[in-house]
C-alpha cells in the first residue's frame, strides 16, 4: 500500500526557502482545529489542545487505513494561527493575552462525520476533555508570503520582519500570522527546529 505524503503533494505550501520570502496562493483545505488563549510555553490548555489534535488525526489515519477507503497517509504537521485583540499585546510579548487556533491539515476525504467517529472512539478509552473541542473546518488563506525559520521559536523576530518588509513593499498584510511546525520538537534540538512563517497579504 502506497503511503500518501501531502507535504509532497503540496510542496509549495509546506516547503519554503530560508533565504528569501516567497509569495504563495493557499487554496481551501480541511483542518482539524482547536481554539484557545494563552502563552504556548506555559499554557496547559495549549498543550492539551495540541495533544488532542494529534490523537484525533492519528485515529482518523487508522480508521481510513482499515476502512473502505483502504488508504494510508502521513499525518500532517502542527500549524497555528496567532493574534491578539490589542496589537500591542502581540508585539510586546504579552503572551498570556495571545489567542490561537491550533490545527492540522486533513485530506479531502476526511468529513465531519469521520471526525465525530474518531472522537467517539477515543472517548471510549478515557475521558479526554480537549478531544471534544476538536472540530473540522474548511479554511482558505489566499495570497500570502512565507519563509522558513530555523531555530527556536523565541528567535523568530528577524524572520518575521523579513516577511513584513516583503508585504509592505507590495500590498499590505491582513489576517493572522500563521506558523507551520515542520520539526518534531520532542526529538530535535531547538537550534534545528524548522518553522514556516506565513502571513496573508492584501
Amino acid at each position: 500500500m502506497t503511503k500518501i505524503d501531502f507535504k509532497q503533494e503540496l510542496k509549495k505550501l509546506y516547503q519554503a526557502p530560508s533565504n528569501v520570502v516567497v509569495q504563495v496562493d493557499v487554496p481551501e483545505m480541511n483542518f482539524l482545529m482547536v481554539e484557545g488563549q494563552g502563552d504556548p510555553n506555559t499554557s496547559q490548555d495549549y498543550a492539551e489542545a495540541v495533544e488532542a489534535l494529534f490523537l484525533v488525526a492519528n485515529m482518523l489515519k487508522v480508521m481510513i487505513k482499515k476502512g473502505a477507503l483502504g488508504l494510508d497517509y502521513v499525518v500532517m504537521p502542527l500549524e497555528c494561527m496567532w493574534w491578539a485583540d490589542a496589537m500591542e499585546n502581540f508585539t510586546t510579548g504579552e503572551k498570556s493575552l495571545w489567542k490561537w487556533t491550533a490545527m492540522i491539515m486533513q485530506p479531502p476525504f476526511i468529513t465531519s462525520a469521520r471526525v465525530y467517529g474518531a472522537i467517539a472512539e477515543l472517548q471510549k478509552k478515557k475521558t479526554l476533555l480537549a478531544v471534544s473541542r476538536v472540530h473540522l473546518n474548511k479554511f482558505a488563506e489566499g495570497k500570502a508570503a512565507q519563509i522558513l525559520h530555523t531555530g527556536p521559536t523565541s528567535q523568530e523576530g528577524p524572520t518575521i520582519e523579513k516577511v513584513q518588509q516583503f508585504i509592505q513593499t507590495r500590498s499590505g498584510q491582513r489576517g493572522k500570522r500563521h506558523e507551520i511546525y515542520l520539526s518534531d520538537t520532542r526529538k530535535t534540538v531547538p537550534e534545528k527546529w524548522k518553522t514556516i512563517i506565513r502571513q496573508p497579504m492584501q
